[in-house]
């Protein structure tokens, strides 16, 4: 075996191709036609539709002129696996090749020099008939791949919570009813008093991943929203816009100094009418991953 330079391997074997073979019989009179392209029938291999593509005299559109010029083309891309977005790996020449819609045909513009082709000693053209052939071997994976979209305005990605009797509150903090956006749950986590730097002086506001405490190590969720205290009054609300990511170890996040209470308590200002505080939250990005096998 002996490497020919651009990209192929040559050997000699007495076998002739596994999965195809195009025999020309009087290739002179081919030639007189002046035929740039010679497409074969299709034939199939490894699950998939192929033929041969044949250039004589070389394909001059690229670095073929003075070279016979030999490609591979796939049929029917559309029905290649979606999931490796129609690409299909072919094992040619000691190195992987992919084909998929935008790359049908993959080959050699250099396959053999005329010269040699032409030399009848050398065996390739003898008695005006010579013979091409393809072998091959397609890559399925059967790997896990992953899927990582950026979604914006997830479906489902907003909640407005009214929280009733609101100056009767003595907890600590207060959980929403959980909403499921980009296939997580999620809550809106208030503390009446505040919580950390806004204890005793403000409302704190957060978004929480429900169960991301359970976050596999190093998995992250991005997260971009919007949290907001409805002005029940004036339509004045008060809004605060996060982008953050979620991990095993930081998954309620938020605003402890979301807004002050001194402006809550203000009944003037509307912000709690009828004893009736309305909290809301809106995701705007939210990456989603998706393990596939």
């Amino acid at each position: 075996m002996s490497s020919g330079g651009h990209g192929v391997t040559r050997s000699k074997r007495d076998l002739p191709p596994m999965h195809y073979t195009l025999k020309i019989e009087s290739f002179s009179l081919l030639l007189k036609t002046k035929v740039e392209k010679y497409e074969s029938d299709v034939f199939e291999a490894g699950g998939y539709t192929w033929r041969l593509c044949l250039y004589p005299n070389g394909n001059t559109k690229g670095k073929g002129k003075g070279f016979v010029s030999l490609y591979l083309q796939i049929e029917n891309t559309s029905n290649l696996a979606h999931r490796w977005k129609n690409h299909c790996f072919v094992e040619s020449d000691a190195s992987v090749k992919s084909f998929h819609e935008k790359k049908t045909e993959q080959g050699f513009d250099q396959l053999l020099s005329l010269e040699t082709f032409n030399d009848a000693s050398n065996g390739y053209l003898f008695n005006d008939c010579c013979v091409f052939g393809a072998e091959i071997f397609v890559i399925k994976p059967t790997g896990k791949w992953e899927l990582l979209s950026m979604v914006k305005k997830p479906a489902n990605g907003s909640l407005t919570w009214k929280i009733k009797d609101f100056s009767k509150l003595d907890r600590k903090s207060y959980l929403s009813k959980a909403f499921t956006a980009g296939g997580r749950s999620w809550r809106i986590d208030v503390s009446p008093e505040g919580n950390g730097d806004g204890k005793g002086n403000s409302l704190s506001v957060f978004l929480e991943l429900i169960d991301g405490d359970e976050l596999p190590p190093k998995k992250t969720v991005w997260a971009e929203y919007k949290l907001r205290v409805l002005d029940q009054r004036h339509g004045k609300h008060v809004e605060e816009k996060m982008s953050c990511w979620y991990t095993s170890s930081s998954h309620t996040l938020g605003f402890p100094k979301f807004m002050p209470l001194g402006d809550l308590r203000e009944v003037s200002k509307g912000y709690v009418r009828s004893d009736t505080l309305i909290v809301e939250a809106e995701i705007l990005t939210l990456s989603v991953s998706k393990l596939f096998s």
